[in-house]
């Protein structure tokens, strides 16, 4: 370690600055923080040489993380250094990127802002939250300031690949909800569509999965269903490797099993309506039928249906494979009456609630909702509005409209995230300003008129303020900045109060100025209203544990005390036909990138290539070789990439990572055509296509040559 070059790269450690020399009389720092890549957030510890990151590695004094950290974290110097890096604001002029001073981009925006309101109303003015805001506590403000505009053009990427959860939360139990896996005394885990050794969890932080997972089938079982032989598949007890879109199926048919035997109905009578009507929904689902439909032998079934009648209560959890598909809804909703049947939520030995270090919902008297929804978008009103946002489907059709003006990004890459890129940027073109807040350059800042550069994680102190629902135990825990941030670089808090002033709105709390106010400021009133305050977080290294695991507090809030089993727009989604298809494409999680984030940096020693994974029967009959250039093509377009053949997805099915540029899977939905109704989310699982081999000539770009 330490040549004049640089530093290498280790198992446990990331060096961050290609051709950066060693400085061997300036001393290291190591300063304690936390990850921000994923909602596992892993305590990590950051060395600095002379402002420079030489390593991240985990920290193992961390109550949760204890010593973990994956790739994504070990790249947070990385990301730092990236020669992308936004440093100064950036505003378009004559076509061209030119730089501007913080004040000057906000009063460019304040001009155009207050026009398109006062033109064409408040909802002329949106935001949309990416992935990477909701690991920053400053993006409050944005949401601050689109309230005190009176706009309701709020749009995030919950409707790009997991609505389907709070729409079934709410539908069930009356409230959003986040079930956690009660890891000290559950005796059987179901991975549906997810793989948490490779994804940290979807809407729940899975920190050292491997060393959780093992555990779990040490001391009970784990199942994985998933048409691809997965990670979690390789080291769970037993692996259905289920035809895709089929998992309501397979649910259906063991909740209605379990109804006749295997239910807890004391549990049933105290805590549950509508048990006849779920009753009558799963009743079609015979064996036989599950398990053609299935496509998995009937003993493979017969066995799980007897696991869980010996486990009792259990823990269920679904991710994107499912949550991206056209059974999202009906999937999650007969996880939850699995779950509910077999008397295993806010139960030991099941799943439990977490209310939140900072929500506390468990100390909170909450209005039960019955799960409607409002009027969508005027451009688009069959889009339903839940959440408080309508879903990103609507953006361009709103812009087209003269509806949506001005379109405020922060932390997220629409260019690569949404349905038919091309069609976002025309009418993104047409805007009257789309301003990007982010820390990298990326496709969409480079189409953007206005780029507005944000603090990394690293430059920032923080509080995991959205995501500590998601979390294994009731914790909280704070960050200082772990180095200076350059003058241009101003927080999400910053540019939304400073435009909020500009058009005559204080929206920072406790009347705090934003001249002069620090992130702590920001920070604190947040944590005051915690579990307990802000200098306990702020002296509290590590984090700070309130409770391990909270049960009883869910059954007190659920309306008139019972969980709704069979809500009728759930009912009329489910159907026991099935669309018979040769081909269809399904999505997967990779390590060292979360959707968009990392995508384009070059980590050292990185084995994420957007391959295009298929079956090798599959290929042999395409005329497609390992290695080879392929055209991935639907009904709504077409993506190019490399084939990889592997035993390890079933027959059928072939996998494309989504959150990249090239191949881009947004290609192949369209956001006209592929929406489902409940939610408005585009439908990129499950989906129907075609793949064949084409010359690597015509795409000469296109690198073939596999990292090994």
């Amino acid at each position: 370690m330490g040549s004049e070059a640089g530093r290498e790269v280790g198992s446990d450690s990331t060096s961050l600055v290609p051709g950066w020399r060693w400085n061997r009389d300036a001393a290291t720092t190591t300063h304690r923080t936390f990850c921000r890549w994923c909602p596992a957030l892993c305590g990590v510890l950051v060395d600095v040489v002379d402002g420079t990151v030489t390593s991240v590695r985990g920290d193992s004094d961390h109550p949760v993380s204890r010593g973990y950290t994956c790739p994504k974290g070990r790249a947070l110097g990385l990301a730092h250094h990236d020669p992308q890096r936004l440093d100064v604001p950036l505003v378009r002029i004559d076509g061209q990127l030119r730089a501007m001073t913080p004040d000057e981009a906000i009063d460019d925006l304040a001009r155009i802002t207050s026009a398109a309101i006062t033109e064409s109303g408040p909802d002329a003015v949106g935001v949309y939250h990416g992935t990477a805001a909701f690991f920053d506590a400053g993006r409050g403000p944005f949401d601050a300031l689109l309230r005190a505009l009176g706009s309701r053009s709020r749009y995030t990427s919950l409707t790009i690949d997991c609505p389907s959860k709070p729409l079934v939360s709410e539908l069930v139990a009356g409230h959003r909800l986040m079930p956690i896996v009660d890891w000290e005394r559950t005796k059987l885990v179901v991975f549906i569509g997810t793989n948490p050794i490779v994804s940290h969890g979807q809407n729940l932080a899975w920190p050292d999965p491997v060393v959780r997972v093992r555990a779990l089938s040490e001391a009970g079982e784990v199942w994985v269903i998933d048409p691809r032989r997965t990670e979690t598949a390789r080291i769970a007890n037993r692996h259905l490797q289920i035809r895709p879109g089929t998992d309501d199926a397979l649910l259906a048919w063991l909740v209605r099993e379990l109804l006749e035997f295997g239910a807890d109905r004391g549990y049933l009578r105290e805590h549950a309506s509508q048990v006849a009507e779920l009753r009558a929904a799963v009743a079609p689902f015979s064996r036989s039928r599950v398990a053609a439909l299935c496509d998995v032998p009937g003993n493979e079934l017969d066995d799980l249906l007897s696991a869980i009648r010996r486990a009792g209560r259990i823990a269920v959890m679904t991710g994107t494979g499912t949550s991206m598909g056209p059974t999202a809804n009906t999937t999650e909703w007969l996880t939850w009456a699995l779950m509910i049947v077999t008397g295993s939520y806010d139960q030991p030995g099941g799943m439990w609630f977490n209310p939140g270090y900072f929500a506390q919902l468990d100390h909170q008297a909450i209005d039960a909702s019955d799960g409607r929804a409002e009027l969508g978008a005027p451009s688009r009103p069959e889009l339903p509005r839940r959440n408080d946002q309508w879903p990103c489907a609507a953006i361009p059709d709103e812009i087209d409209a003269g509806n949506l003006r001005v379109l405020f990004v922060v932390g997220g890459n629409p260019m690569t995230a949404f349905p038919q890129p091309e069609r976002f940027a025309a009418a993104a073109r047409r805007l009257d300003a789309l301003v990007v807040l982010d820390v990298v350059a990326n496709a969409t800042s480079r189409v953007a008129s206005h780029v507005l550069p944000c603090p990394g994680p690293l430059e920032r102190a923080d509080l995991p303020l959205w995501l500590n629902l998601m979390q294994p135990m009731v914790f909280g825990q704070y960050t200082p900045a772990v180095l200076p941030r350059p003058s241009g670089r101003k927080p999400l808090w910053w540019w939304a109060a400073q435009l909020g002033r500009r058009l005559d709105h204080e929206i920072l709390p406790a009347g705090l100025d934003p001249d002069v106010a620090t992130d702590d400021d920001v920070l604190r009133p947040i944590a005051d209203g915690s579990r307990t305050d802000f200098e306990t977080l702020r002296n509290s290294p590590t984090g700070h544990v309130a409770d391990d695991a909270v049960f009883g507090w869910v059954h007190s809030i659920l309306p008139s005390g019972r969980w709704r089993l069979a809500p009728p727009p759930l009912v009329e989604q489910l159907t026991h036909e099935r669309r018979p298809t040769s081909l269809v494409m399904i999505p997967r999680r990779q390590v060292k990138h979360l959707n968009s984030a990392l995508t384009e940096l070059e980590v050292p020693g990185s084995a994420n290539r957007p391959e295009v994974l298929i079956h090798p029967a599959d290929a042999n009959e395409r005329g497609i070789a390992d290695n080879a250039v392929v055209l991935v093509t639907s009904d709504a377009g077409a993506l190019r990439g490399v084939a990889r053949l592997t035993p390890d997805i079933r027959p059928g099915a072939v996998s494309v990572p989504h959150g990249y540029g090239d191949p881009n899977v947004g290609h192949l939905v369209s956001d006209i055509r592929d929406v489902d109704p409940l939610t408005g989310m585009v439908l990129q699982s499950s989906l129907p296509v075609e793949v064949e081999r084409v010359e690597a000539t015509e795409y000469p770009e296109l690198e073939v040559q596999r990292d090994c």
